[in-house]
């Protein structure tokens, strides 16, 4: 069903934890992640690309010609990408179903509206999850007033959406969500670890206990987490690109994305939170 016209997600649907709305649907977006961000050839991504410029790997129809071996093709990055549903949202309705390549003079507005859409998106999936826990129930009203507000700004034309100081709406979410995770990882016993913004880039961090921890925008890059209690940690925007997640607990972990898990490495031992998938380049249980 197209996304034109379709109302406003309702409050039971967000409280819910994510709902459709925030879910990838590539079927009705026009390639945006494959021409809107630019990047450099890396670990992550076979070749440079400028932002704005079509990966060569977008076909006609806006899908992936190597979407089935992105990461043997050397595309890890975009394998473990999450709009959070902001692609289907700006090409259906922002610019009300009408693609960039019919529409050329579309393109860079819908470029730049997409940035900003992707962050707002993310911030609602954020905002969600904080709404569905119990224990940040004393938050919730304020929590349920930010997202009816961030739901109203993916709403703005695309002149507006670029014109908006996302810091400052980044800012006043974040602030609400730490109090948020306060509250949600207050109930571990113990001595909760504040790892907030640490760099751990190739840490041994074998069967440590984080559990409770903040780990909020830590740097977990190729980080050994093999057996590491992170239950109710905190790893909002922690950057997990190949840590090992083998063995590890993180049952209950706050505001850990697909993508996050998707970057990372983990096994059959390996505990995620009920909302997450299990990888599929993650080695399969025996059947």
């Amino acid at each position: 069903m197209s996304m034109l016209g379709s109302p406003r997600p309702s409050r039971a649907d967000m409280k819910g934890g994510a709902p459709d709305r925030l879910q990838a649907d590539c079927g009705r977006c026009f390639g945006l992640c494959c021409v809107a961000p630019g990047f450099s050839a890396s670990a992550d991504f076979a070749i440079d690309k400028p932002a704005g410029q079509p990966c060569p790997n977008l076909l006609p129809d806006f899908r992936c010609g190597i979407h089935q071996r992105l990461r043997q093709q050397g595309f890890r990055g975009c394998a473990a990408y999450d709009c959070f549903g902001a692609g289907q949202w700006v090409s259906q309705v922002t610019f009300a179903g009408v693609d960039w390549r019919q529409a050329p003079d579309t393109a860079r507005p819908m470029f730049d509206a997409f940035a900003i859409s992707r962050q707002l998106h993310e911030l609602l999936w954020y905002l969600s999850q904080a709404l569905a826990a119990r224990a940040a129930r004393p938050l919730h009203g304020d929590l349920r007033r930010a997202l009816e507000e961030t739901e109203r700004l993916t709403h703005s034309p695309a002149d507006v959406l670029v014109d908006l100081d996302m810091r400052a709406v980044r800012g006043e979410v974040n602030d609400l969500l730490r109090r948020a995770s306060e509250l949600m990882r207050a109930s571990v016993p113990g001595r909760k670890r504040d790892h907030a913004g640490a760099d751990f880039i190739g840490a041994r961090l074998t069967g440590t206990n984080l559990a409770g921890a903040s780990l909020r925008g830590a740097c977990l890059i190729g980080a050994d987490l093999t057996g590491a209690d992170l239950r109710a940690a905190d790893l909002t925007g922690a950057d997990l690109r190949d840590a090992d997640l083998s063995g590890a607990d993180l049952t209950g972990s706050l505001f850990l994305t697909q993508s996050q898990v998707d970057a990372a490495k983990g096994d059959t031992g390996t505990r995620l939170p009920r909302l997450l998938a299990r990888p599929a380049h993650w080695p399969a249980p025996a059947a």
